[in-house]
């Protein structure tokens, strides 16, 4: 058994291809799922706005400049 995967023959890539696919379509398909199951349990959403502020400048000393 050689572990170098250089040497390996075309049915070892083809099985490390087909393994890395089917574990690409899982997470794929999980990510998926779990993004849709958040879309149902949050029915209604609340939207905040905030006004900005004056501009402040802050320095290494804490203490806040108000131009």
């Amino acid at each position: 058994m050689n572990h170098s995967i250089h040497s390996a023959d075309r049915s070892t890539h083809l099985k490390i291809v087909v393994v890395a696919l089917v574990a690409g379509i899982a997470v794929a398909g999980f990510g998926i799922s779990a993004r849709s199951n958040a879309d149902f349990t949050q029915t209604a959403q609340s939207t905040h706005v905030m006004k900005a502020g004056k501009p402040v400048v802050v320095t290494s000393s804490d203490v806040s400049t108000i131009r």
